[in-house]
């Protein structure tokens, strides 16, 4: 029996693929381990986003060597699709396999021995136009859905279109029968997740709040959060029904990118910052207790001193919850590469450090203001150092006193101060605490 690892590169959208690919895998009879460990098949599902990519991918196969160098290495996805010969130039690397073929790895090879050369399977990305269903889980509560693949927007920083292809997404029914297979499987909680997850549905006639609705229906799915959603994908009538919704949670991640209009025009993003922050008072207008990510990117050319701190402020200003700070990176073939004036490596180290900075302050705050409330937690399994972790509706971390017996339970917790590692210190409700032991006592 053959022995397979997995490693992946980048986004909770790659994570959901490479679980996919991995089921496909012990579903053929091999046995699945450890990327630490000696496998003879080593499967790396790749990023484009930085340009750290080269170099990432580089030391994951010298890492996966070091354990066996006679195992077959195969690099997939994202940054496979946009430099197959880069990739082809790194020792040991036996297969390639860019957006269109990811998935065929157990149909184009049986054999899985190692090569002199590697196979290189590349086609246009125009020519990826299938969808492929995939979940995956980072524990046993949650599990990323993914719904929605590649990316009709062109914007001026990003490699995605050219390494995912066009949008395209499956029919609803579809992805409702994976979400019922997951609640089958145990799930209380479903993250639905996509490259460009708002604009489900491009080209039919269905759209992403139809699908929120229909996932809203299905029965004993107890929360529902989707993953980042394009501002001006994030309608009125989305907003409205999440907060009306007993499943969905209070919780949006919208990618701003920048709070300077010029910016925004350079970066051709499809608003401008007024609509964003209607997006957001109507957030905090109807969910006032909600959380609010937001993407932010430091360092992209034509960012002046005035525009950073254009940008800057108006994030400041606005009621979020926490930032995802990305420092820009050059690509290839990107629109970005014209712009001027280009902004110096130390400049936009600093302006990424200021930015995370105020993400601590926001996130801080925003906790904070919790402490004393009793909210719904789901919690996790892991054992972090005698607590257990989980999330409340409205994505804070809370910690109580680990025990197993509430795994993948959603519990009510009185929410205390904020511990040195980051999340609050937690106590469940009394009535929480006789409802426990009763179950216990039931239990045996």
């Amino acid at each position: 029996m053959k022995k397979v690892a997995f490693k992946t590169l980048g986004c909770k959208l790659n994570y959901s693929e490479t679980m996919t690919i991995r089921k496909d895998f012990e579903e053929e009879g091999y046995d699945v381990i450890e990327f630490d460990s000696q496998a003879d098949i080593y499967v790396i599902n790749t990023c484009s986003v930085t340009q750290g990519a080269n170099s990432t991918c580089r030391k994951t196969v010298r890492r996966a060597l070091r354990r066996n160098p006679e195992a077959f290495v195969a690099v997939i996805g994202c940054y496979a699709q946009l430099e197959p010969g880069e990739i082809a130039q790194i020792d040991g690397v036996d297969a390639i396999l860019g957006a269109e073929n990811k998935f065929r790895l157990l149909e184009l090879f049986d054999d899985f021995h190692k090569r002199s050369e590697p196979m290189v399977y590349h086609s246009d990305v125009n020519e990826a136009v299938d969808f492929h269903n995939a979940f995956s889980a980072d524990d046993r509560t949650r599990a990323f859905l993914k719904v929605q693949d590649g990316c009709s927007y062109n914007c001026s920083f990003c490699t995605i279109p050219m390494a995912r292809g066009e949008s395209r997404s499956p029919r609803i029914s579809s992805v409702v029968r994976n979400a019922e297979q997951l609640v089958e499987d145990g799930f209380k909680e479903i993250v639905v997740t996509g490259v460009n997850a708002g604009d489900f549905g491009r080209g039919t006639d269905e759209n992403f709040f139809m699908l929120l609705r229909a996932l809203d229906r299905v029965g004993g799915l107890e929360r529902i959060r989707f993953s980042s959603v394009e501002p001006n994908l994030m309608h009125e009538e989305l907003i409205r029904f999440t907060a009306g919704s007993g499943k969905i949670q209070p919780h949006f991640h919208m990618p701003l990118q920048s709070g300077s209009d010029e910016m925004l025009g350079l970066m051709r993003r499809r608003y401008q910052s007024e609509l964003y922050r209607q997006r957001v008072e109507l957030i905090k207008e109807l969910m006032p207790e909600a959380a609010i990510g937001v993407d932010v990117i430091t360092g992209h050319p034509g960012e002046t001193d005035e525009r950073f701190r254009e940008s800057y402020d108006f994030v400041d200003s606005l009621p979020v919850s926490y930032l995802h700070v990305f420092t820009y990176s050059e690509r290839p073939g990107t629109h970005a590469l014209e712009i001027e004036p280009n902004v110096q490596d130390s400049v936009r180290k600093e302006r990424t450090h200021k930015f995370r900075r105020l993400s601590e302050k926001k996130r801080f705050e925003f906790d904070s203001s919790f402490c004393g409330e009793v909210r719904e937690v789901l919690f996790e399994g892991a054992d972090h150092n005698g607590a257990m972790l989980g999330w409340t509706d409205n994505y804070v971390r809370v910690g109580i006193p680990y025990d197993p017996r509430h795994e993948n339970k959603i519990l009510p917790v009185q929410l205390g101060a904020r511990s040195k590692e980051g999340y609050l210190i937690g106590e469940l409700t009394p009535e929480a605490k006789r409802e426990q032991r009763v179950i216990a006592e039931l239990v045996g």
